[in-house]
């Protein structure tokens, strides 16, 4: 008999910049969250966030492996929902100096001098560390991430939280980012990451190290568990695995490559 699959168990937390209304995924709220952070019952070297925005997020970096602790964050989202006009911002429109960053961050200009590019359901993003970022308002996107959330804001439009430029300006890419994804995967020494698409029909995955099965839409099984949109889904390291069916469904299925 294979080993059994674990289902993630998601921890909903509150954000400035979230959303009350989080259906089909969850239950509305009366306090604006912004984050489902998807946990097991002991620490994994990736993390999955479902991430609901009704304002944008601070413009921010983050740092690299060895910069601020042993684990940095190397990230990519996954568009699920987009308001009409929704953007997300991912790099510089033109290679700018840290002299000018670092005079945009105190004036705003640095809102500006971003890379803006609309967003759609099923777009796909890779953003390594060092990559200056921000999430713009309406959006509904899965996170896929190292198992790190450390933050350094340049720009937070006025609103009263802390900013950390003298330790995010020495270390962002100035160059002009790349935009989205394009294919079915997305590779780096942190994870991989590909789309999955399942219609009448089941797959038996090879093992991996920290394979997680996030169900994007449809519903499915994976062994005897029935899943759903907006569930995530721990498979074992070795061994034999679960068989995964669906009529109709699609994933992201992602992993962390070994030696990391």
């Amino acid at each position: 008999m294979a080993p059994d699959a674990i289902r993630l168990t998601p921890s909903l937390r509150e954000r400035v910049w979230g959303r009350t209304h989080l259906a089909p995924w969850f239950p509305d709220s009366d306090r604006p969250l912004g984050e489902a952070w998807y946990l097991a019952d002991h620490e994994l070297p990736l993390l999955v966030k479902m991430i609901f925005t009704s304002e944008r997020l601070s413009v921010q970096v983050h740092p690299d492996d060895g910069e601020d602790g042993p684990c940095g964050k190397t990230e990519m989202w996954h568009i699920v929902d987009a308001a009409p006009g929704a953007t997300i911002a991912m790099g510089f429109r033109e290679p700018i100096t840290r002299e000018r960053l670092r005079e945009a961050t105190r004036t705003g200009e640095v809102e500006q001098l971003l890379r803006w590019a609309p967003v759609h359901p099923g777009d796909t993003f890779f953003i390594p560390a060092h990559t200056v970022h921000a999430i713009g308002a309406g959006i509904v996107l899965w996170e896929i991430q190292q198992n790190s959330d450390i933050t350094y804001r340049l720009w937070d439009y006025g609103r009263p939280r802390e900013l950390h430029v003298e330790k995010a300006v020495p270390l962002c890419d100035l160059t002009v980012h790349p935009g989205a994804s394009h294919g079915e995967q997305v590779r780096c020494r942190h994870f991989i990451t590909e789309q999955v698409r399942l219609t009448d029909a089941a797959v038996t995955p090879e093992p991996h190290r920290c394979q997680l099965w996030i169900c994007v839409e449809g519903t499915a099984t994976i062994g005897p568990h029935p899943i759903r949109g907006g569930e995530v889904w721990l498979l074992p390291d070795t061994g034999p695995q679960p068989e995964i069916r669906a009529a109709s469904a699609s994933f992201l299925r992602t992993w962390a490559p070994d030696g990391e």
